[in-house]
């Protein structure tokens, strides 16, 4: 029988600092949060280079057709559905780029599907369900750096020979060592002792952003600072095209919508149709030319 041991993983410790968190009033509780969420950002800046690099392995892959498929259970599972679900809306970048699967399914999303998490075998079996290949790569995310699930799907990642990263708050633990780069920031015992979905998960959301936005922006998905990729799906981000547009090309509302109408909505094509005055055909055939890179066609006129 598996037997979970946790007197060693730093996640479930308990914090000295937040130890009659019970006995104090509300402003005080919610200012000892305050005070440890602000150990987060300091923790994941000591692993920025394992960053850095795993973005450069995911880039090169997604460059060749390949895919990120995040892995994970629990606060980690969501955080990485969460991360690929909101690829699409804004850098258009669908489940052919970015994915997830979730130990327990769909539903784990919402109701925790118990024993799951403990499953091996079923990480294998939901990234055969992916058509997981040499070419993707692997994100494993598990807080504690041990769960079964996600040791199962990298092993069957492994032995495709793909890329797998890891991102857990557990340096040295099984995950962490066994990842090709493994990125373990260490955000310190939990306010709440047993509860990795607070700065354990805050620290993995904040990596997550890291990984899918730094990849997008190598993609050409962004200009300056820009969200040039987005997706037009509703009024709102209609709008965010127009506002986009604008603020890119110096143009007023009419122009940018104008254009934006001549190029089924495309900010990306209709910022270069406004800023080299071509039509929508000759700036998607220069933005083919450079992979989609605003700056790069600008550049290259």
């Amino acid at each position: 029988m598996f037997m979970v041991k946790l007197d060693h993983i730093s996640t479930e410790q308990r914090n000295p600092a937040t130890s009659h968190i019970d006995e104090v009033s509300t402003l005080e509780i919610v200012r000892l949060m305050n005070q440890e969420d602000k150990k987060v950002a300091e923790a994941v800046e000591v692993v920025l280079p394992q960053i850095a690099a795993a973005v450069d392995v995911i880039y090169a892959a997604l460059q060749k057709g390949g895919r990120l498929i995040y892995c994970g259970c629990g606060t980690s599972g969501r955080l990485g559905v969460l991360d690929a679900a909101e690829c699409l809306p804004t850098f258009s970048a669908g489940r052919d780029m970015v994915d997830a699967v979730i130990a327990g399914g769909q539903r784990a999303m919402l109701i925790p599907v118990e024993g799951a998490e403990d499953n091996r075998d079923l990480g294998k079996e939901d990234l055969e369900k992916l058509n997981f290949s040499q070419k993707d790569v692997l994100c494993g995310i598990a807080a504690s750096g041990r769960t079964p699930y996600v040791l199962g799907a990298m092993e069957y990642a492994h032995s495709l020979g793909a890329a797998v990263i890891s991102v857990t708050c557990c340096p040295g633990s099984e995950i962490d060592t066994r990842a090709d780069i493994g990125i373990s920031p260490m955000p310190g015992p939990e306010v709440i002792t047993g509860s990795t979905r607070l700065k354990s998960g805050t620290a993995q959301k904040m990596v997550l952003n890291m990984l899918s936005t730094a990849t997008m922006i190598k993609l050409g998905k962004v200009y300056g600072n820009l969200m040039v990729d987005v997706r037009a799906s509703n009024e709102k981000l209609v709008e965010r095209c127009v506002r986009i547009v604008r603020t890119a090309t110096g143009a007023d509302s009419v122009a940018a919508r104008n254009a934006l109408e001549q190029c089924g909505y495309s900010a990306k094509t209709a910022i270069l149709m406004i800023l080299c005055k071509i039509d929508a055909p000759t700036a998607e055939a220069r933005l083919e030319k450079t992979h989609g890179r605003i700056a790069e066609a600008l550049n290259n006129l």
